[in-house]
């Protein structure tokens, strides 16, 4: 069972699969957010306030969707994928001793991922911890991970890799699925009681109510 997650996690399609769920939910979001409200605001068969109402709920909920997803999510769940893989499923596997957390992985991977070993390098002597801090980044790397990176291809760490990025797409998936929609609909009242639409929809359903009875 181990082994056959292990090459899952090494495999070079469970990296496009991650790179390109992020990017596509990402890019769908954020055109839903622009289009669907837009859509709504030249419909003809649909009064002012009614499409003034519509427009701001539907760009409510997506905005809020893709900032719960990118701000949230997806971090929480690479925190999350990273320490469960390091502590329990790969505790003894060579990779995961060089990182204390998926920030310095990430740091690492990105500096591999420069094609000038002396770019990697001076990127390295200059960045500080903090802004105020005499401390480098470079101190906190070992002698493996200074070593790899003096190299034409540094080691990837591919089990540390499979780990962030299936981790990403099960935050996708269930992210998107259950926790993005219910915080957005936490969140989507309130903000349009703020603008003062809500109110307006309220009394509009009154009035209709009325009408009915009347009728």
């Amino acid at each position: 069972m181990i082994g056959a997650i292990k090459s899952a996690l090494t495999s070079s399609q469970l990296a496009s699969i991650a790179q390109n769920t992020t990017q596509s939910v990402a890019i769908e979001t954020t055109l839903k957010s622009i289009g669907r409200p837009g859509f709504i605001l030249i419909d003809k068969d649909i009064d002012s306030d009614t499409k003034q109402y519509a427009a701001a709920k539907e760009f409510l909920y997506q905005a809020t969707c893709l900032a719960v997803y990118m701000a949230l999510i997806v971090p929480v769940f690479k925190k999350g994928g990273f320490k469960i893989a390091k502590e329990r499923i790969f505790k003894n596997t060579d990779g995961f001793e060089h990182f204390k957390n998926v920030k310095e992985y990430m740091h690492y991977r990105k500096l591999a991922e420069n094609p000038s070993i002396n770019n990697r390098m001076q990127t390295l002597e200059k960045e500080l911890l903090t802004d105020k801090s005499k401390l480098k980044v470079k101190d906190k790397y070992n002698n493996t991970l200074l070593a790899e990176l003096e190299k034409q291809h540094p080691d990837e760490f591919k089990h540390v890799k499979g780990a962030i990025e299936l981790s990403n797409i099960i935050g996708s998936v269930l992210g998107l699925a259950i926790l993005a929609p219910q915080v957005s609909h936490a969140f989507i009242h309130p903000a349009l009681r703020f603008l003062g639409l809500e109110d307006k929809k309220a009394k509009e359903a009154q009035h209709t109510a009325k009408l009915d009875t009347k009728a």
